[in-house]
């Protein structure tokens, strides 16, 4: 519990770290939603994404930009915050049960993404009633080298914290 409830804390630090670049900013939130998938699994990890969300729609400011509210998710960036929740999911569910590895972190990692974006992209579409393609173009395509490193970040720091959070 005590560790959802840090990496909802991390989840929030990371919206502060946003670069605006038009209607979704480029963010660390999934980095640490990446790695409470991995460190947590699926059940943990999908609670501290629910605190989080539960957190930012009640108004506390802990969305990108240090906003907060139940029209931050029926703007354009609400489907890739209500994404979160299957992400976190399903990166724990790829992961857990099973012996550690790097490549089967990335791949979950890059399946995590995958679906990000397809929550976040036709929310983008609906809310903003630009063209499918336009959406793919702002809400996909200037995130793809930014989330392979943040992947590449999260497998490394998962490696590392993985050893120390099985300390009895």
């Amino acid at each position: 519990m005590v560790l959802a409830s840090l990496f909802a804390a991390l989840t929030a630090a990371g919206a502060y770290l946003a670069i605006p670049i038009g209607p979704v900013p480029i963010v660390l939130q999934n980095l640490f939603v990446f790695l409470a998938g991995l460190l947590l699994g699926s059940r943990w990890g999908a609670a501290s994404v629910a605190v989080y969300l539960l957190a930012g729609i009640v108004g506390l400011p802990v969305f990108a930009g240090g906003t907060g509210g139940i029209g931050r998710i029926a703007g354009p960036t609400g489907g890739f915050l209500l994404g979160y929740l299957p992400v976190v999911f399903l990166v724990g569910r790829l992961t857990e049960r099973r012996p550690a590895s790097g490549a089967r972190d990335v791949a979950a990692m890059a399946a995590g993404a995958l679906l990000l974006y397809a929550c976040g992209a036709p929310w983008l579409k609906l809310a903003t009633g630009m063209p499918l393609s336009q959406a793919l173009a702002l809400g996909v395509l200037p995130f793809l080298p930014g989330d392979a490193l943040k992947i590449a970040a999260a497998a490394v720091i998962a490696k590392s914290l993985r050893p120390l959070m099985r300390m009895p």
